[in-house]
């Protein structure tokens, strides 16, 4: 399995994801320690991925939820105040 520094990681994504594409497994480093590895998805992760719902789809029914519910609070303001007394 081939590193990567963060560095050259933020300087060639790009080239980097291209790599992973094609199959590489690569170790992604901070200061000489591992951090991260990057692979290309399993079948399982892929059959995974493939059920979720597109992001604008949930966003829609989250909209419409939001839409059908009253809120307590008369704004974002009330609503903070009364978080924070709760901590």
């Amino acid at each position: 399995m081939a590193t990567v520094t963060a560095k050259q990681f933020k300087q060639n994504t790009g080239e980097i994801i291209k790599r992973v594409k094609s199959g590489e497994r690569l170790t992604i480093t901070y200061r000489g320690k591992p951090v991260a590895v990057m692979a290309p998805p399993t079948n399982e992760e892929n059959q995974f991925l493939r059920k979720l719902r597109p992001f604008d789809e949930v966003w829609a029914d989250i909209e419409n939820t939001l839409g059908k519910t009253k809120s307590e609070f008369k704004g974002w303001k009330e609503a903070t105040e009364w978080a924070r007394k709760r901590t």
